[in-house]
């Protein structure tokens, strides 16, 4: 998805929403998206326009060299973060200038590695040295500590509200109004991180969980080192995107066909690793608690879940708007029939059925007292969900999973406003006044047992995750047209790439995304009992969810 980032058709549609509700800040946006267009200069803003076109233009993306389906090289905009832009980075600026953490505001190195040597070409850093020259690649280089530490991906992994002239756009209010001047926490991985018990810990940095070394024995960086197994980072660099990547080859897979014919075969990869990696993210376990048969009236069970943590960072992080993670428990009888079910979703239709007791992991921001409500509003007056990421102020609900040894307080936010649960104390502390809150989240169910009912019953725990609900993706195709949203060749007309002939082309980038979610196109999986299933059918599969893990427990005969 990194190397990917400019080609996300959520990310435009998101984009046009931002450039709307807060003029000219997709510029924060595409900084992470295309530093190569923001760092040269193509991503225009007011009081510098070196290149044809609106600074609104430059914000929407539409002066970027290339297409959706250009390969990655030096001219096209669209290869996301580029191997140049990371092995670039630097910790500091050139005259020593500190570094930073949040919104991409990164230094790039750009002077001659080593000019006494004929060396005129910028250092690729890396985690590297290569004493006397054995095994050094072939271009300049220089050895970066700061290339194996998290404070490298915390540049765009922590997003704070845009900056204006006269500070933070928005900043963070809690639930009754009280305004913190907490620029508002976008989205903060990195920061969860760092107030988790991993950096203690050596070998816990971003890059261990995210670029694993390779284990094969024929690893190899390039033609002119030896055997690398074991020692050469893998740049997979996947989360839990699982339905984006499938839609990049869908759409522009053809085109990108061109850079080789590897290129399908790693967007499949990519989606594996990524399901390998949540795999791993989370442990559920089950039990029964209590369990009363029916007789001539009804019985009852109590079900516990438990779901630990085992990532790094809150579960599920990243961007907050439509990504989410529940619990679906399904009660069987003995031969197999549903006595009961919480947190049912319907693949058909892309519905999670949110009934009392459905747990559903997620942060949900909004807009204080838009409604006139006096609270955090996180629905329009229709009864809609908003997702206006950069005009969110508040925090309705945070009750994604902490990791292991997460303190949330600091010296500068001593109650923990910007990264800790909301509402607070839903977690508890591991002891009593450690500030250090437990890395699992405890979940009862308490239902009713039908007269008739034929035991043993079995109680199934899933754990899933969602990279985009339904209601996000009607979200951006509604605002395109509120907004009265241009089609993209339109709203990109009179630029020197445009028209492309692929991607939303006449439909706005709402009205895209929204089709390739509902439409049929390429080939993903079909959902059968339960939705983890295996099988071919039509359609990028609505964002389907992934099973993450899953547990059982079964009451006496």
């Amino acid at each position: 998805m990194m190397a990917n980032a400019t080609r996300d058709p959520l990310f435009w549609a998101a984009l046009d929403v931002a450039n709307k509700d807060a003029a000219g800040s997709g510029d924060f946006c595409l900084r992470c998206h295309t530093p190569r267009g923001w760092l040269e200069g193509r991503v225009v803003k007011p009081g510098f326009n070196p290149l044809p076109g609106t600074p609104e233009q430059g914000a929407n993306g539409c002066l970027l060299n290339g297409q959706y389906d250009s390969a990655d090289d030096l001219n096209s905009d669209f290869g996301g973060l580029t191997c140049h832009f990371c092995h670039r980075m630097s910790p500091t600026g050139p005259n020593g200038e500190p570094g930073y953490a949040e919104n991409a505001n990164i230094w790039v190195d750009d002077a001659p590695c080593d000019p006494e040597n004929g060396q005129f070409e910028p250092c690729r850093a890396g985690p590297y040295d290569y004493p006397g020259g054995a095994g050094a690649p072939p271009h300049p280089w220089k050895y970066s500590e700061y290339h194996v530490q998290s404070d490298m991906c915390g540049t765009c992994h922590n997003v704070t509200s845009p900056d204006t002239g006269s500070g933070p756009l928005k900043t963070l209010k809690l639930a009754n109004g009280f305004d913190t001047g907490i620029a508002f926490p976008i989205e903060r991985t990195f920061a969860e991180w760092q107030r988790s018990g991993y950096p203690a810990q050596p070998d816990k940095q971003c890059q261990d969980c995210h670029m694993p070394q390779s284990e094969d024995p024929d690893a190899s960086a390039c033609s002119f080192g030896g055997n690398r197994a074991g020692n050469l980072a893998v740049h997979e660099f996947v989360g839990g995107n699982t339905w984006i990547p499938a839609i990049i080859t869908g759409e522009y897979g053809a085109g990108l066909d061109g850079a080789g014919p590897e290129r399908a075969a790693s967007y499949d990869q990519t989606i594996q690793w990524a399901r390998d990696l949540l795999a791993t993210a989370a442990t559920v376990e089950t039990s029964v608690q209590s369990y009363t048969p029916p007789g001539a009236s009804a019985g009852s069970m109590t079900v516990q879940v438990k779901v630990t943590n085992n990532s790094g960072h809150k579960l599920p992080s990243g961007y907050g708007e439509g990504r989410r993670m529940w619990l679906n428990l399904a009660v069987r009888d003995a031969e197999g029939g549903l006595v009961y079910e919480s947190a049912a979703y319907d693949g058909a239709t892309g519905t999670l059925v949110q009934d009392p007791q459905a747990r559903v992991y997620e942060v949900l921001q909004g807009i204080h007292n838009h409604n006139g409500t006096g609270a955090c509003d996180v629905e329009d007056a229709n009864g809609k969900p908003m997702f206006h990421f950069v005009l969110n102020d508040c925090v309705a609900k945070d009750n994604r999973i902490p990791p292991l040894g997460f303190e949330p307080a600091t010296a500068g936010d001593p109650n923990g406003y910007e990264i800790g649960p909301v509402p607070a104390g839903i977690y508890p502390e591991t002891t009593p006044g450690s500030g250090i809150l437990v890395n699992y989240d405890m979940v009862d169910y308490t239902l009713p047992v039908p007269v008739g009912t034929v035991g043993p019953l079995t109680a199934t725990a899933r754990l899933y995750y969602q990279t985009s609900s339904k209601e996000y993706i009607e979200f951006l195709r509604d605002e395109a047209v509120a907004n009265g949203t241009q089609g993209e060749n339109l709203m990109c007309s009179g630029t020197a790439s445009r028209p492309f002939d692929v991607g939303p082309q006449g439909r706005t980038r709402g009205q895209y995304v929204y089709d390739l979610w509902s439409g049929k196109a390429f080939g993903d999986r079909v959902f059968t009992d339960g939705f983890d299933g295996d099988g071919a059918m039509e359609g990028y599969g609505k964002s389907p969810p992934e099973l993450i893990g899953y547990d059982a427990a079964t009451t006496p005969p």
